[in-house]
């Protein structure tokens, strides 16, 4: 149903649902018209402009959460000062409703907003849609942020208020008759080449397809997670990472719902992990919400002399295509090109090796992730790939290593996870498949393996590399002594 009177206008952002969206439940609870909009703003993100395959996910997303709307979703590109001002002046809208986002460019803009819609007495109502606790709910005693998980998580969050619960989809809505001139092609999200299409073929990317992909988890995934979810073959994973990255689900529904069924089917350990990762998540905001500049600078400034490669071009092409010689390694990078995903076991395995192995900067891994993934997330990834380097809050210690050969063998044994995403290698048994340079030769003739023409060599020797490393950290280390 339409309407042609003075609207509230609800702006989707990263929660393009709409169950449990406190943003459009108010605005519904009002009674007023409601005029939906999404504004594709690359130009206040900058260098944070959303990645090629994120780009792919919000596309799909966007049309179906306009199914959901009946066709009423209103869309626009541009910077969203301007669109907002223009919009509000064209419908005379009453208010602006809208879900927080914690990204600096977005806090920027959005209290830019929000200065201007106080200006000219216009209601500009923001609401926690995207988080549990809110960066400011949790902190130390003394109003300091934490740096260390395990307290922030166990004396922050669980000692705190509850996570509120999930509100219902809104029902009967009355929507704003205003039309847009703008087309969901006309956002450009799709690449030119047909790499969007082959990365969604996995992927049911609706509100419907989340919460789908979360009753999957429960019944599957949830009874295993806690030793199951580091096997990369194995489908203890939930893989909500992507739909809560984009809100097509709320953490809050994730939240309860993994409590609720793990309670009753007595999973405590399992549901207590999962809950501790959805607890990561939040750390990560916090992190980013305190220390902005992580997105690009050491947390840990003891690490801005390290003597990054700057010489590795060639490797990190290899290590962006999977071409390293270590199958655990290329598995995991193909991958992540090919479906727009990577299991997290893995996206340590393969951070490691680029920051540790090759001597390459968190930066370029920081930057592939974020082109490549899904559920590519400024807060998650830069805290991620400061946490593998070394240098961030709560880091895995310099001489923390990843051995690639034996993750493989421990997580991966029998090779399912190689064969599937490097299939040159799928005849190799068990024994072999994870360090081909050490089989012989006949072993290798019969699977149809020739090292370095239809698989790569090592590009680097793992216990050389890691000297290495060591070697480069100790001195950094002792720099900052002296």
């Amino acid at each position: 149903m339409t309407d042609k009177a003075s609207p509230l206008i609800v702006w989707f952002r990263q929660d393009l649902r709409l169950a449990d969206n406190p943003a459009l439940h108010a605005a519904h609870a009002s009674g007023e018209p409601i005029l939906p909009i999404f504004i594709l703003d690359d130009e206040n993100a900058g260098d944070w402009k959303i990645g090629g395959a994120s780009r792919v996910f919000l596309h799909h997303a966007l049309y179906t959460l306009n199914k959901d709307l009946g066709g009423t979703l209103q869309l626009f590109k541009g910077k969203a000062q301007d669109i907002i001002q223009t919009l509000v002046t064209d419908t005379n809208a009453k208010g602006v409703y809208w879900n927080r986002c914690y990204e600096p460019w977005r806090i920027k803009r959005d209290k830019e907003i929000k200065s201007w819609l106080d200006d000219n007495n216009i209601t500009g109502q923001s609401h926690n849609g995207s988080l549990l606790w809110e960066p400011w709910k949790i902190t130390k005693d003394d109003g300091t942020p934490y740096k260390v998980f395990t307290p922030y998580y166990k004396r922050g969050c669980l000692s705190a208020e509850e996570p509120r619960e999930p509100l219902p989809k809104p029902t009967n809505m009355i929507f704003s008759d205003y039309k847009s001139n703008l087309s969901l092609a006309d956002l450009d999200l799709l690449p030119t080449r047909n790499w969007g299409d082959e990365i969604i073929q996995n992927w049911d990317i609706s509100e419907t397809g989340a919460n789908k992909r979360l009753n999957d988890f429960l019944d599957s995934g949830l009874s295993n997670y806690k030793e199951g979810r580091n096997h990369p073959a194995d489908g203890y994973t939930s893989r909500l990472a992507a739909y809560l990255r984009h809100g097509l689900i709320s953490p809050n529904t994730a939240w309860y719902a993994a409590k609720q069924r793990g309670t009753i089917e007595g999973w405590e350990k399992d549901r207590d992990h999962f809950l501790s990762e959805l607890g990561w998540r939040e750390f990560s905001y916090s992190l980013l919400y305190y220390f902005p500049t992580i997105t690009w600078e050491n947390l840990n400034q003891k690490f801005n002399n390290f003597p990054w490669s700057d010489k590795n071009s060639e490797d990190l092409r290899r290590w962006q295509r999977g071409q390293t010689g270590y199958p655990i390694v290329d598995a995991g990078m193909r991958e992540l090109y090919q479906t727009g995903y990577m299991h997290n076991r893995v996206r340590m395995i393969v951070g490691s090796f680029l920051v540790k192995n090759l001597l390459i900067h968190w930066h370029k891994g920081e930057e592939w992730f974020w082109d490549c993934l899904f559920d590519a997330d400024l807060a998650s990834n830069s805290a991620s790939w400061q946490w593998i380097a070394g240098c961030g809050a709560d880091a895995a210690p310099y001489f923390r290593i990843f051995n690639p050969l034996l993750q493989s063998k421990k997580f991966d044994g029998d090779g399912a996870y190689i064969r599937k995403y490097v299939p040159e290698l799928a005849k190799l048994d068990s024994t072999h498949i994870h360090a081909p340079w050490e089989a012989p030769p006949m072993i290798l003739a019969e699977a149809g393996v020739k090292l370095g023409e239809t698989y790569p060599e090592p590009i680097v020797d793992h216990p050389a590399a890691r000297d290495r490393a060591l070697e480069a950290f100790q001195s950094t280390k002792q720099e900052d002594a002296a």
